[in-house]
């Protein structure tokens, strides 16, 4: 489900900030693709002939009465290393808390005795993305789940980039090699002349600057399948700008997987899977509404969630006492498209008959699932389970533009002439 506005004003609103997507993106997440555009809100249709609105409804009061709140916020780039990480919960007890690094390392914490709240058992390091996973059941044992992800303050002399993918991982061949800098950086070339990207499938790779934070790499084309990628980073004394000097001095290699390219047509309203160059499945979809048209162009997934929240209210798309005119907290096999609330997932609240036949979301792509993402039959399971980070969905014939090239990983949607016209080398 993603969220389309009726106005422009509330349609900016909805934009939903990166967090740090290159080690964890902000995941209190909605179906809002708001990048700029406007549009018109309208009805979904559910099951049994019910509106979307009223389906929704009923979702939602069917779901956990137990509220997890995170802190430091989703997208905080300065939180501090010793008491600001904490989750707690009300009506409701916390059932687990994970925290991990971007790189998967494990930080020990501790549920109260009480069960309402969770906190790391140590000092965190600096400068590192954290991200925390919770779970929580009210009284009458139905689960909620938050997740969330944010990055510890930084010497104010120092600038870092945090990036994906991580070091060692297996990606899709869609995925780029995505930077963030702390800081911004107004000696550009400088600093991307520091960093190396090769490719031993022997693609060119160039740099390209989306603004003074953010630098991506990527081929012309995809990524070869097999082929290894590695960033040399040896920013350690090379100034960003003026007595702001780099700390990193690493080398990170992954490995590019399969390929493998899902294009989903709004117009039929199916999905056709292609690994290594063969059809695997088709898939009937149900994607934006004409009132909340999906994004058309060449989007990666970005994260992964076998269950995740979706509020409207986090995009922006409120009712009159300003509460989320949805707010799902299990939806499931949930893939981020971008970072403003795109997600292809699984939708066990809409008719059976509607996938296929009707394009009633809010602006991700829905395929037919099963609530508890426990079955894996469904479509929704089998689609999440053979899809890896940095495989591409491409959206074509909605009546909706092509998304941003920043709006997640999504540079594959300029021309190389366009791209390697943003390097400063």
């Amino acid at each position: 489900m993603e969220k389309r506005v009726m106005t422009e004003g509330k349609r900016r609103k909805g934009l939903v900030a990166a967090a740090a997507v290159l080690g964890g993106v902000l995941v209190l997440s909605a179906c809002g693709g708001d990048d700029g555009d406007s549009g018109d809100s309208g009805s979904d249709k559910g099951k049994g002939g019910k509106s979307q609105s009223q389906v929704d409804e009923a979702a939602a009061e069917d779901a956990s009465d137990a509220h997890i709140s995170i802190t430091p916020k989703a997208g905080t780039t300065n939180a501090g290393i010793n008491s600001d990480a904490k989750v707690t919960v009300r009506d409701g007890k916390l059932s687990e808390v994970t925290m991990v690094t971007a790189a998967g390392t494990q930080v020990p914490g501790a549920i109260s005795a009480d069960g309402t709240s969770w906190k790391p058992s140590g000092q965190l390091e600096r400068s590192t993305v954290y991200k925390i996973k919770a779970t929580a059941q009210d009284s009458e044992g139905r689960k909620a789940t938050e997740n969330t992800s944010f990055t510890t303050v930084s010497p104010g002399n120092s600038f870092i980039g945090t990036f994906t993918p991580e070091d060692g991982s297996t990606v899709g061949v869609g995925m780029p090699v995505s930077i963030n800098f702390d800081k911004p950086v107004t000696n550009r070339k400088d600093v991307q002349s520091a960093i190396t990207v090769t490719s031993s499938g022997g693609q060119q790779v160039v740099g390209h600057w989306f603004n003074a934070n953010r630098l991506d790499f990527r081929p012309q084309e995809y990524w070869k399948a097999g082929s290894q990628v590695t960033m040399k980073m040896e920013l350690d004394g090379v100034e960003a700008s003026n007595g702001v000097k780099g700390v990193q001095d690493r080398t990170v290699s992954f490995k590019i997987g399969r390929s493998q390219v899902s294009t989903v047509d709004a117009k039929t309203k199916r999905m056709t899977v292609v690994r290594d160059g063969k059809t695997i499945k088709d898939i009937p979809i149900s994607a934006g509404s004409p009132a909340n048209p999906t994004y058309n162009g060449q989007m990666v997934i970005s994260e992964k969630f076998k269950e995740t929240r979706m509020n409207g209210a986090t995009v922006g798309f409120t009712d009159g006492d300003g509460k989320g005119e949805y707010d799902i907290k299990d939806v499931p096999h949930a893939m981020r498209l971008s970072t403003s609330g795109t997600f292809i997932h699984g939708n066990y609240w809409g008719a059976d008959g509607i996938f296929g036949a009707a394009n009633t979301s809010h602006g991700c792509i829905g395929l037919n699932d099963a609530k508890g993402a426990g079955d894996p039959s469904q479509d929704g399971a089998w689609f999440y389970d053979q899809s890896i980070l940095g495989d591409v969905v491409v959206m074509k014939n909605s009546p909706d533009k092509t998304i941003k090239p920043d709006n997640g990983l999504n540079g594959w949607n300029m021309s190389w002439d366009e791209w390697t016209a943003g390097s400063a080398v």
